[in-house]
């Protein structure tokens, strides 16, 4: 009876507070600058991922093209999606109207050829931990002083990008916290083990129109990295070239002849003996350093059973034979990884 009570009571507790949000997250008439007044963080104690289901929303789906993914139309100003990774795709997004493209991943976009197609690029890499105060100020200083509608992309679409795009849909469209926060999850699939990017939804302090126009934010194109980071941007893309080929018995596509698995597991190799040997490796801890290192044996193991050998010997690691076995394990790898350090 008492567990029942408990129950009852911490639910309408979370109702009360989500019901007090409601009302005064509501967005006013708009600040001095005309620009509308961004919803104020829900209450402390609110949590962000039960208030991301706190409001239900209609049913929608992504659009899928061959050349763009997971493609939401959030409001005529802000849509939402995967990385534009080629010029059909750039194209696209042209004849949807798109003006400016902001890129929260950490890949140096294609700015010149989205320039010649008329559209401006803004690069702001994030990460999945959540949204920095300096990245939130470019990020709103960018969505109210530049052109719309917006294309907002990460890499596949689905986390870091939506939630910049929910900042978007905070300070341009003046949504209130518990939308945005639906719209990430019901929506375009965010993934719940992502809470630092829920809790800024939900509770980080937006600036104001005042403080964006006052930022010396200046709208970069690219934003170059340089050793682990920028290994990791370029292991994400080979990693999702190698799970096609195994999804397709290894096999070559025809309608990508140039995605071969030999060329691409001996990359995968390569980039995963450079970070074991990063100098930012060696200020992570001990389990990481060990875990990486029999990454990097695994992806030499990969290169050598698919006919690309010729790295680092593999004999300190004794591996099977077989690649479906070894992408296992180097997933499993990735995502002890991520979940200590990258997610945190």
């Amino acid at each position: 009876m008492r567990r029942h009570l408990s129950t009852a009571l911490s639910l309408v507790l979370f109702l009360i507070a989500w019901g007090v949000a409601a009302c005064i997250s509501a967005p006013g008439p708009g600040d001095d600058a005309g620009q509308p007044l961004a919803a104020r963080p829900l209450p402390a104690g609110v949590n962000a991922l039960e208030a991301s289901l706190s409001l239900e929303l209609a049913e929608m789906e992504g659009e899928e093209h061959p050349s763009l993914h997971n493609l939401f139309t959030l409001s005529p100003n802000i849509i939402s999606g995967g990385e534009p990774a080629t010029s059909a795709a750039l194209e696209a997004l042209a004849l949807r109207g798109v003006k400016t493209i902001v890129s929260v991943d950490g890949k140096v976009p294609d700015s010149a050829t989205a320039a010649q197609l008329g559209m401006r690029y803004v690069h702001i890499p994030i990460q999945y931990k959540g949204i920095t105060e300096d990245e939130l100020l470019a990020l709103a200083k960018t969505f109210r002083e530049l052109e719309a509608p917006f294309f907002v992309h990460c890499f596949h679409g689905r986390h870091r990008g939506p939630a910049a795009a929910a900042v978007g849909r905070l300070v341009l469209d003046g949504i209130d916290r518990t939308q945005a926060l639906a719209e990430m999850r019901q929506w375009m699939g965010t993934s719940t083990k992502y809470a630092g990017l829920y809790a800024t939804i939900a509770s980080a302090q937006l600036p104001a129109a005042a403080e964006s126009a006052a930022a010396g934010f200046a709208f970069p194109a690219a934003h170059h990295f340089a050793g682990f980071r920028a290994i990791m941007v370029e292991t994400s893309r080979v990693w999702d070239r190698l799970a096609l080929l195994s999804k397709g018995d290894w096999r070559i596509d025809p309608a990508h002849p140039d995605i071969d698995p030999r060329n691409e597991a001996r990359q995968l190799a390569d980039l995963y003996a450079s970070a074991a040997v990063s100098d930012e490796l060696a200020l992570y801890p001990a389990n990481m350093r060990q875990l990486m290192e029999e990454t990097r044996a695994d992806a030499e193991a990969l290169a050598l059973v698919l006919g690309s050998g010729g790295g680092a010997s593999t004999t300190e690691r004794p591996t099977t034979k077989s690649p479906v076995a070894i992408m296992d394990r180097l997933k499993a790898a990735c995502v002890a990884c991520h979940k200590s350090h990258r997610n945190r």
